[in-house]
């Protein structure tokens, strides 16, 4: 696992906190979705574990806590994480954490306990959690990674330092995205920035599922629909299909840039800018307060896909809205 380019200042810093034995019992690494937050807390935890670190402070890879991290059985690094996605983490899994933090370490370096996502502590696990931070083990850190630290109780938050990963540059994430996926043109990695809106871990995941020809064709129909070309019930079936798909996260793009073009706002602001030369004309057929309802349903569909709601209902509802309203343009 390799630093990412994007994340050599917020290295520098943690690399300082090693070098002037300053490591902090409690670190909070946050920022938005797909930075590789989770990576950088490993890189870390690695680097503190390991007996012989690199000059720049990255772990060495050969020493007998560098082999058993590969083996993912070193007994002083402890992960803490969801039993089942959007699940709480439960307070038997702390419980069990305070367990171990009272055993002997194996090593003379430290012991890293990485928590991961941080909001979903719930109100018992965040309660007991306390005592780890109150009463800190000796040469211990706990790294504590989260998409949303609003969510963590502030008694959690202010005994924890804090680094913060920033957007990145648009360019060291398109250099990264070929690098990974060497297929890709500039173009199409530029597209995938955009529309994944600047996660780059996320863009690398839509360039291997090759999710970017399907959202150009759901998109093609989303522009039939406009035509009154096709029907809004068979173009939802044939959505719905698409499970993987992040189709309404698409649409919200589609409707936030047509908002947008009713402004002239330049191609940089737009989440689809390939698409801008449709964007300009599905905004100039439609009226704009027509635009804003279609889209107070469609963040409230965005509530509504998390729950018991046939999702094909959804979908139906914001294709037939949107046949609506171009009907009354055409």
């Amino acid at each position: 696992m390799t630093l990412l380019p994007w994340q050599f200042d917020q290295w520098q810093q943690l690399y300082q906190y090693k070098n002037q034995n300053r490591i902090p019992q409690a670190l909070l690494i946050s920022g938005a979705n797909g930075l590789g937050k989770l990576n950088l807390a490993e890189k870390f935890a690695y680097s503190l574990l390991c007996l012989k670190p690199n000059d720049n402070g990255i772990n060495c890879g050969n020493c007998a806590p560098c082999i058993l991290i590969e083996a993912e059985s070193h007994p002083d690094f402890i992960r803490i994480t969801t039993e089942e996605f959007g699940k709480a983490i439960a307070i038997g899994q702390i419980r069990n954490l305070l367990t171990q933090l009272t055993l002997k370490r194996q090593f003379d370096t430290h012991r890293v306990v990485i928590i991961h996502p941080a909001e979903q502590l719930n109100n018992s696990s965040a309660n007991a959690f306390l005592k780890c931070l109150e009463e800190p083990s000796e040469k211990t850190s706990i790294i504590l990674v989260s998409n949303n630290p609003s969510n963590i109780p502030a008694t959690i938050l202010s005994r924890c330092q804090r680094i913060n990963i920033p957007q990145p540059d648009q360019k060291k994430v398109i250099d990264w995205l070929i690098i990974q996926n060497p297929k890709l043109s500039i173009t199409e990695a530029e597209s995938l920035y955009h529309i994944t809106q600047r996660s780059p871990f996320q863009a690398l995941e839509f360039s291997n599922n090759e999710m970017l020809p399907l959202r150009n064709e759901c998109f093609n129909a989303w522009l039939e629909i406009a035509r009154l070309a096709q029907h809004p019930i068979v173009i939802a079936e044939n959505w719905h299909k698409l499970q993987s798909s992040p189709i309404i996260n698409w649409i919200t793009t589609w409707i936030t840039d047509i908002i947008k073009c009713n402004y002239q706002t330049n191609s940089h602001t737009l989440h689809n800018p390939d698409l801008q030369k449709s964007l300009i004309y599905l905004a100039t057929k439609t009226r704009l307060k027509d635009i804003f309802e279609l889209y107070d349903l469609v963040l409230l569909s965005k509530q509504r896909a998390d729950t018991q709601i046939n999702k094909q209902s959804i979908l139906e509802e914001i294709l037939i809205k949107w046949h609506s309203l171009n009907q009354h343009q055409n």
